[in-house]
């Protein structure tokens, strides 16, 4: 028994002893070395992370991958438009004298922007529908559910990972899509800013509508519980959210209004707008203040016959009502903060809903 001590002490001792003094790396057959090396070869991420990740690699590196290739190829593009704009001089000369040479550059702002806007009707159906659907219809919950790991730390893992994903993608793309466009922003012939090809692709909201698509998309597949219905459903749920949106996306705005009362008909009587202002409608004033629409007196054959008709109801100038391109900003952080709550109402109910159900 001493015998075995007294070697247990030596080796361990010439262990440490060669440790110091560098002629040796652990034991002599190099086992440590081989153990440090696989451990350093081990990945970052462990734990439910990690199996998360693994479960799901497919789906995130293909869309960190196609937005790697969007970036670079609108990078390209910016380069492209600002030497055409260089060589043309503008702003000094207006686009809308440039006649067929800027329609490639329009071409390429409107295939961008339809991609863009498809973007959260793809990840909602193929991301978000399937993320909990795949796993109730297999069994894996159930699997999950018998280990050490709590559900709700399981679908936290999931929700965040896939969050992650999707804000950083979308939002890579937000920002490269807005410095390409930024240089011709005030252009409306290039793109509305109003119109969902610029509004819905620059800024918070692709981040917003993402989300919402996809957190969306994974409460209908925690409820359908199979994966083909869920994504049938959430391709239903994006297209009647990008309507929806749609409708409502112009009502963000404060409305600006502004009366002139230098008649309606010459030269310049009709008021200047902000440039790239977005003009919601127009009509005729009254000196008490009335409105009457543009088409008042619009029969009359001569403009000499429709200043009397006009001067007979008592019309003295236009009234105007716009949004200024300067709203934009705080009509998009506006309209993504109510998608960002709807979010976290998806979020919270998966989390409430999934206590019991999610096995």
């Amino acid at each position: 028994m001493s015998t075995f001590t007294r070697g247990s002490t030596s080796t361990s001792t010439g262990s440490t002893s060669d440790g110091k003094n560098g002629t040796m790396n652990g034991t002599t057959d190099g086992t440590s070395d081989t153990t440090t090396t696989e451990a350093g070869r081990r990945p970052r991420l462990s734990g439910m992370t990690w199996l998360v990740w693994r479960q799901h690699r497919a789906a995130f590196w293909t869309i960190l991958a196609a937005t790697a290739l969007s970036v670079a190829w609108i990078v390209y593009q910016r380069g492209q438009l600002v030497d055409f704009l260089d060589g043309y001089g503008y702003p000094g000369k207006g686009l809308d004298e440039a006649g067929g040479k800027v329609q490639q550059y329009n071409d390429a702002f409107s295939v961008v922007s339809m991609g863009l806007q498809a973007i959260p009707v793809l990840l909602g159906v193929f991301l978000g529908a399937p993320l909990i659907a795949g796993d109730l219809e297999n069994g894996t919950a159930k699997l999950v559910a018998a280990q050490s790991m709590s559900r709700t730390r399981w679908l936290a893992t999931k929700l965040a990972l896939a969050g992650l994903v999707v804000v950083v993608s979308t939002g890579a793309l937000s920002a490269v899509f807005g410095w390409w466009w930024n240089p011709v922003k005030s252009e409306v012939t290039v793109l509305d800013w109003t119109s969902g090809a610029a509004f819905n692709t620059t800024g918070p909201v692709p981040v917003a509508l993402t989300l919402f698509s996809v957190f969306g998309g994974v409460a209908i597949g925690a409820v359908l519980r199979r994966t083909l219905p869920a994504m049938v459903v959430t391709f239903g749920f994006t297209v009647v959210l990008q309507l929806v949106w749609g409708y409502f996306q112009l009502s963000l705005g404060n409305v600006v209004t502004v009366t002139t009362d230098k008649g309606v008909i010459g030269e310049n009587v009709f008021p200047l707008l902000p440039r790239g202002a977005y003009e919601i409608d127009q009509s005729y004033v009254t000196g008490s203040g009335d409105l009457l629409g543009w088409g008042t007196c619009s029969e009359s054959q001569t403009e000499a016959a429709r200043q009397v008709c006009l001067d007979k109801d008592g019309v003295v100038g236009w009234s105007v009502q716009y949004l200024p391109l300067s709203q934009m900003n705080a009509m998009q952080w506006f309209g993504a903060s109510i998608l960002f709550a709807l979010t976290a109402g998806a979020v919270a109910f998966l989390f409430f809903w999934g206590r019991k159900r999610l096995v």
